[in-house]
This record gives structure tokens, sequence and C-alpha cells, in this order.
């Protein structure tokens, strides 16, 4: 079972060279990804007086998405392993293929990342609004909390399938692709509903430089559930134990 495969890990760990280098390239990543994903609701906002929240607006939306995170797993896959996210992580973490230590610490350079991301936007824009996920109406907590769970497990399940799994071959060759577009497509989903986040770093940034934190637990909540229960399903069923456990 994966829950004997995880690992703390040990504090030099996190002072590695390569650690450090994995870190900067988290943080990187996830500044590009979330300055394309929020930069592009805020510029068809911008664009259509307010208008993101439109059809037009979620298929943007999805679009800027699945193109800026198929980018930033793509440069991030051979440093870091191309996270990007602190759900995936988490995921990565408890099916014992990264330790706690290493996956704290890309954690922090996934906060940073959106963080910064948002600052840049802000001060970029003249000051405009990096608006922090909300429900809309007649969306409960609940409700947002499922619909967190069942998309960002579709999401980390893809990530085991195609770049995880030692036995993708050829499979792995798409493996940016593939994350970008489950992410685009979760969007269209539940955009409407609760923002479609899937990723606690991408609400955190808007929701830090707006200083919103109304329902904010949800959008760490949901996903880090549905990313753990993923990490175990795949790891436990489909992932043959018999390979090296990977560091990044």
């Amino acid at each position: 079972m994966p829950i004997n495969r995880i690992a703390v890990g040990q504090v030099h760990e996190v002072r590695h060279p390569a650690a450090l280098k994995a870190a900067l390239a988290e943080f990187i990543s996830t500044l590009i990804f979330v300055f394309a994903g929020q930069g592009s609701g805020m510029a068809f906002n911008k664009l259509t007086d307010n208008g993101s929240t439109t059809p037009a607006g979620l298929v943007a939306a999805s679009l800027a998405h699945a193109f800026g995170l198929f980018v930033a797993v793509a440069v991030g896959a051979n440093i870091s392993g191309g996270h990007v996210n602190p759900a995936v992580t988490f995921g990565a973490f408890v099916g014992g293929n990264i330790t706690l230590l290493r996956g704290i610490l890309y954690w922090i350079a996934q906060l940073a990342g959106s963080s910064v991301a948002c600052l840049l936007l802000k001060f970029s824009t003249g000051g405009l609004t990096t608006s922090a996920f909300a429900l809309s109406a007649d969306v409960t907590v609940w409700n947002a909390f499922v619909f967190e769970i069942v998309m960002t497990f579709g999401l980390v399940y893809t990530v085991y399938a195609t770049a995880v799994d030692p036995k993708n071959g050829n499979i792995g060759i798409i493996a940016p692709i593939a994350i970008g577009f489950i992410v685009g497509a979760n969007i269209l989903a539940g955009g409407a509903f609760d923002g479609a986040s899937m990723n606690p770093a991408v609400s955190f940034g808007p929701a830090l430089v707006s200083w919103d934190w109304t329902n904010h637990w949800v959008y760490w909540a949901g996903p880090l559930v549905g990313g753990g229960i993923a990490g175990l399903v795949y790891e436990a069923i489909f992932i043959s134990h018999t390979h090296e456990i990977l560091t990044s």
C-alpha cells in the first residue's frame, strides 16, 4: 500500500541544490500559469465591461488555463516534475512519490509564485482587481467542496497516468497537454459554479492580493482531498511497486 511508502525526508534534503532548483522551477511555473490564467480573466473583463462570467468568458478562461498549464508543466517537468499545484504535490506525497519536506518546499514555492503573479498583474494593469474565487448564487460550500474533490481527482489521476506511472511509455510525451486539457475541460464543467480552482495556489494568490478570504477553505480542502484520493487509488491499484521511488 502507498501509505507504507510515505516518507518525511531529512532536513538536509531541502537545502540540497537540486531541491532548491526544483523549488525555483515550481515558483516560475506557477507564476507563468497564474499570470496567464488570472490575467486572461482580467483582460476579458476590461474588453467586455466585466463579462468574464458570461459563456464566452468561461470558454476564454478554459483555453487560457489549459494553454498556460500545458506550458507551465512542460517547462518544469525535467526539473521539479512540473507539479504547479499543491494538490498534485499532496497526491504525489500520499502515493510515496515525494517526501513531506520536499513537498512543503514545493508548496511554499507554488504559493509564492501565485502571489507574485497576482501582484505583478495588479501593478501592470494599473490596479485592476485580482478577483478571488467565489461561489455562484445558489451554490453552497458543500456543493463546491464536492465539485473541487471530483475535478481535482480527475486532474491528479491524469498526472499519475501520464507523468508518474513508470509504465506510461510514449504517453509521457503528451503529459503536459493532457494535464492542461483536463483542467480546461473541468473549468468548462465547474467554472460557472465555483470558479473551478483545482489548485490551492491558484486560489491563494488572488485571495491574498485582494484580501478576500470568503469560503477560501473550500479551495484548499476540496483539491487536497481529491488529489489525495487520486494518489492513493492510482498508486495502490495501477502502479507496480517494483520501480524505484521517485524523488521529484
